[in-house]
């Protein structure tokens, strides 16, 4: 009974960890990136660190709507953290421009030309996805939970 009793308890320690975790909104000391763009003819984009400095000498490709895993395009950003390219208007769609510098990396789309809406009006992970991510993470947290719980037995 008592084992039964320590199993409940660890599920349901790992289920409130894991709910605490998705709701709770926490401060991350990380090396984000923030990739920002104007568009008119050309696209410029700025990429900065989270806590403003620029990705000066950052690695840059530009992937064409068609063709997602060969670079359309590939450079550096400056000392600003800028870099800009004109797209090939004859081909619409979401281009997406990755920067990386020393391990740190980002990714945006760009939607250029014709409808580049996507079904949902969003960029970005779908509901779905994140239900489905969501019950991943619930799902390993409490599988960690029964294999210690089980550890603690022999």
């Amino acid at each position: 009974m008592f084992i039964i009793k320590l199993k409940w308890q660890s599920i349901i320690a790992a289920i409130a960890i894991t709910m605490a975790c998705l709701f709770m909104p926490m401060e991350v000391h990380a090396h984000g990136v923030n990739i920002n763009y104007t568009s008119n003819v050309e696209i410029e984009i700025i990429a900065t660190y989270d806590s403003g400095i620029p990705m000066a000498g950052a690695q840059v490709a530009v992937y064409a709507p068609d063709d997602p895993t060969t670079p359309w395009l590939t450079g550096s950003c400056d000392e600003e953290g800028r870099f800009s390219f004109a797209p090939d208007t004859a081909r619409p769609g979401i281009w997406d421009v990755q920067v990386r510098l020393a391990g740190h990396g980002g990714i945006i789309h760009i939607p250029v030309g014709g409808d580049t809406t996507t079904a949902d009006g969003q960029v970005g992970f779908s509901h779905l996805q994140i239900g489905i991510m969501s019950a991943c993470v619930i799902w390993g947290s409490t599988g960690t939970a029964l294999y210690f719980s089980k550890r603690r037995k022999t």
